[in-house]
Parts: C-alpha cells; structure tokens; sequence
C-alpha cells in the first residue's frame, strides 16, 4: 500500500516553441475524482472551443492505478498516450493533463506528434509546482475517562489533532493518522491507557 504519492499543487499552463507552425498548449490540474478530471477537461474545452484537438490523459488514486487517454481525433495512440507517459514518467498522480493544438497545416507524422503531445505535457509538469501527500488512515478510539490525560498527552506528543469528538459514557475520538505511523500509535494507545482503550 502507498504510504506518500506526489500530486499538484495548483494548475498550471505551458506553451513551447510551435512545431511546424502548430501550437500545443498543456495545462494540468489537481483531480482526486474522475468528475474532477471531467470539470476540468471541459473547462479546457470551452476556454479552447476553436481549437482542432484538445487531448488528454488523467492518473488518479493514491497508487496512480485509475488511468485514462483520449487522442481526441488525432491518429490512435499518437497523443493520449504519451501524455499519460508522462505523467508516469514524473510520478504524480490525482492529476489530469490536456494538451491543445492548434493544426498549423503540415502533418508531423505519428512520431511527430507523439513527441509533440508528449513533450508538451513533459515540459508543463517539469514547471509545474509538486507537493508530497500523506496517505493517513482513521483510527477511532474510545477510553473510559480516567484515562483521558495520557490519551492526550499521547496526542499532544505525536502531534495529533482529533478530527472527530463524543464524549458519552466514554471518550471517543476520530484520528487521521499517517498511514506509516498507524502501528506506532495503537501500540502507544494500549500502552499508555493499560489497555483500556478500544481501536477501531
């Protein structure tokens, strides 16, 4: 399972040099979801409506396992593809990439294009701002409430925030915890309350 994965930060546009009088623009977004993905491509779309192609290709989950390309008109696997490559290639994921052309009226050949369309989104993310995410998973806790101080002490040592709360007959808690650290904090939690806490 995936304890970190890269993703954007924030959108992002690049244009290179034209190539044989056509013009590639690539633009890349944030999406966790494919309706995020879908927003953003048609947002693209509407921005770009005279343009011959718009071509794309998302990465999606933690792992990078959820992959779609289109060639959008373009001859089959000459750009979908290698946009898809490179968001691979820089390993990010939760991203959609489109690059845009606009025809210039000379055929660059399959070759031609897929280095195109490929390099345009390449040269995009290579500008584009990255930031790590840490996969956390939820543990939820409950303690009776003589032990209220070392579970928060615990919390205040691990640098956790609950995100949840309910105090009833016992305490209950809702924590995001680091997926790496899950382990770690369990034991802790059983440790420092005697075992009388309860995990979920």
């Amino acid at each position: 399972m995936v304890d970190r994965y890269l993703t954007l930060a924030a959108e992002h546009f690049y244009e290179p040099d034209p190539i044989k009088n056509s013009r590639f623009l690539a633009l890349v977004a944030p999406a966790t979801s494919e309706d995020e993905a879908k927003d953003f491509l048609d947002r693209v779309r509407d921005k770009y409506d005279d343009a011959r192609h718009v071509c794309w290709a998302w990465r999606l989950g933690p792992g990078g396992d959820q992959t779609r390309s289109s060639d959008d008109g373009e001859p089959g696997g000459s750009a979908g593809r290698p946009i898809l490559l490179q968001l691979e290639g820089h390993a990010c994921t939760d991203v959609v990439a489109a690059v845009v052309r606009y025809f210039g009226g000379v055929k660059l050949g399959v070759g031609g294009l897929m280095r195109a369309y490929g390099g345009a989104a390449g040269q995009c993310l290579d500008r584009a701002p990255l930031e790590e995410v840490i996969v956390v998973e939820r543990l939820t806790l409950s303690h009776p409430y003589e032990c209220s101080n070392a579970v928060q002490a615990l919390l205040v040592a691990e640098e956790l925030t609950p995100v949840a709360a309910d105090y009833g007959e016992r305490g209950q808690l809702v924590l995001e915890v680091p997926r790496p650290r899950v382990a770690e904090v369990r034991a802790a939690l059983i440790d420092r309350t005697g075992g009388r806490v309860e995990l979920d």
